[in-house]
């Protein structure tokens, strides 16, 4: 999820169109996954998402929890519906609320409250008996933010990733990391415990270098809307050196509408838009990339890989 909402207003051609959904994009020929959604804060019923991402070539979706209450929801979700699976955890600027007593969340000031690191233990155990689940497919987004969270919090947040990271190894679960202005504390704690099998950089928010670094580890890069964005030439630049074999693509919907409907509301569906341009960027057809897309996110979250053939 990302730490704030996609700006609003002229990026989207005008302020009135700001709450407008964006149309329909043509239908991709080879059908991809949204690695990472977040149904619970889009509009509409589960099954109008679906059927709209469906519809333009996106057949499953990875819906992502970040507190109690979304990782209970994204569990139920996935059992109910063939074509979600889910990640369940804490997200990282959910932990220091937990243990500063911050009601309105992921604040940089706060005082530790009596029985705030019981609390967040006992929010993790909840975590690690979700992650049991056949359905939820993921730990995540889990990881370090120190965008949002201030020195203050920058503990709880590390006991709470290093406890994802756990959880997601005695499960065999993929790890889904939120890394925000936190590159190399983030590395360093998968170094210090040991990555998971499968580890996916949620938004992929490092430059090339680090890309490079991820690779040579074997970690998932997903590319969400915002490698679209005029400003974001070192998100592109990381994936033009990011091995196809490691690529994914996702939304975070509702955050980060891609180009040219920054600002709008995001949804599975505009999938083809980002992958689109992702396909630019890599200098290969869009069914070439769409294809290995494909195969990647069933590798990374184990299920089925799709039957098709570029």
């Amino acid at each position: 999820m990302a730490a704030t909402a996609p700006k609003s207003g002229k990026q989207s051609g005008d302020r009135k169109d700001q709450d407008v959904p964006p149309p329909l994009p043509a239908p991709l020929n080879v059908p991809v996954a949204d690695s990472h959604t977040h149904l619970d804060m889009q509009r509409g019923t589960v099954g109008e998402a679906l059927a709209k991402a469906a519809s333009v070539g996106v057949h499953t979706v990875v819906q992502v929890g970040c507190d109690l209450a979304g990782s209970r929801w994204a569990a139920e979700t996935a059992a109910a519906h063939e074509n979600v699976r889910a990640t369940v955890a804490l997200h990282p600027n959910e932990a220091p609320r937990i243990v500063l007593g911050d009601p309105d969340g992921w604040s940089r000031q706060g005082a530790r409250t009596a029985g705030g690191d019981a609390a967040l233990d006992a929010a993790l155990a909840e975590i690690d008996r979700l992650a049991a689940l056949p359905h939820v497919r993921g730990v995540g987004e889990t990881g370090l933010d120190y965008f949002r969270t201030g020195p203050e919090g920058m503990a709880a947040q590390e006991h709470s990733f290093r406890r994802h990271i756990d959880i997601a190894k005695r499960h065999g679960k993929a790890l889904v990391i939120h890394d925000r202005e936190a590159h190399a504390d983030v590395l360093r704690v998968l170094e210090e415990e040991g990555a998971p099998g499968t580890v996916v950089f949620h938004c992929y928010s490092g430059d090339a270098d680090m890309a490079k670094i991820c690779a040579d580890a074997g970690y998932y890069m997903s590319f969400a809307g915002n490698v679209t964005f005029k400003n974001a030439q070192p998100l592109r630049d990381a994936l033009a050196v990011a091995p196809r074999e490691l690529i994914l693509v996702e939304t975070d919907a509702p955050f980060l509408t891609p180009m040219p409907y920054r600002g709008r509301p995001n949804a599975p569906y505009l999938i083809p838009v980002t992958l689109r341009a992702m396909a630019g960027v890599k200098g290969v057809h869009e069914d070439e990339l769409a294809a290995a897309v494909a195969r990647n996110t069933a590798r990374a979250f184990g299920y089925p890989e799709p039957r098709h053939t570029v």
